[in-house]
């Protein structure tokens, strides 16, 4: 149980990082390419890639498989949907920031859902996060329009998206969920992209390296990751990992594009690794127990 616990924060924070390097990467990209048409090459080809695999796991799909899938596909969807929609009206930095706000959903959906009890070491570790996250991602500068309730959805997306991939991921073959997930987030990119007009089948200069990466890294090994993890790893323990993105985004962007660090960021790039820590070291349900999955109805039969 502890090496699986130790060997799931490793692959979490790797993935972690992934995520957080290819920022600097997509942002160049989407300045060539429309968001949604990137969207859709880059799940869709990710999800080809995996389907491949899967077809010498025939055995393991099945009907519900197919709708908790769709139901993660959504979820994740809606995320990218929300903060689109969302960096339309509001700073990128207000965007980052609200988007880390799944820490606190997180295990407020699993108290109400699941009657889960944390504890104090849990919830203080939440508290550093964000006070980390506004910090790193704001200077310590707030203000609220519009966008910002737009990207609280997107937040309370990622939230559930966590949530559910740890309900799933228990009770069915990781590699076809997550593939099917990535083809549903797929087809609703590319739903919305051919709405637009926009033509999608095509190589748009200056977005090959970003797409190779994402569709390689920061898709198929990462979701593939994430979904074998939350079998071991509980909602808000993967949560609060993944507070440590913007942390790498940030490191990645002063040795990529040059950006500075200011003191304030400093500061909140060392609350949120100390949040870590603490929920580390406080929390007394970092596995998921079989007294979770009993509530969830996912023991294994």
């Amino acid at each position: 149980m502890v090496s699986h616990k130790y060997s799931a924060d490793i692959l979490l924070l790797l993935v972690t990082f992934i995520w957080g390097t290819t920022f600097a990467l997509v942002k160049d990209a989407i300045e060539h390419v429309p968001v949604f048409v990137f969207l859709s090459q880059r799940f869709l080809l990710g999800g080809l890639c995996l389907l491949l695999f899967c077809f010498f796991r025939p055995r393991c799909f099945s009907v519900l498989l197919l709708v908790r899938s769709i139901i993660l596909g959504l979820f994740l969807f809606g995320a990218f949907a929300f903060q689109t929609l969302g960096l339309a009206y509001t700073t990128a930095s207000n965007a980052a920031f609200i988007t880390g706000l799944n820490v606190v959903f997180v295990p407020v959906i699993e108290r109400m859902w699941f009657r889960n009890h944390l504890s104090f070491g849990v919830w203080t570790g939440i508290l550093f996060a964000v006070l980390g996250l506004f910090l790193l991602t704001t200077s310590g500068k707030f203000t609220v329009n519009l966008g910002d309730f737009l990207v609280l959805g997107c937040a309370i997306c990622v939230a559930f998206h966590v949530i559910f991939t740890g309900l799933y991921a228990t009770r069915h073959d990781v590699m076809w969920l997550t593939t099917l997930e990535l083809l549903t987030v797929g087809l609703c990119s590319f739903i919305i992209a051919y709405a637009q007009s926009k033509p999608m089948f095509v190589y748009y200069p200056g977005t090959a390296l970003a797409l190779v990466v994402c569709v390689f890294g920061a898709t198929i090994f990462a979701f593939v990751v994430q979904t074998f993890v939350q079998r071991f790893a509980s909602p808000t323990h993967v949560a609060i990992v993944f507070c440590m993105e913007p942390v790498f985004g940030a490191i990645f962007a002063y040795l990529y594009s040059g950006e500075r660090f200011t003191g304030q960021q400093l500061v909140g790039a060392v609350l949120i690794i100390l949040a870590m820590i603490t929920a580390e070291l406080g929390s007394r349900e970092e596995l998921v127990s079989d007294t979770y999955r009993s509530k969830a109805g996912l023991v294994e039969r």
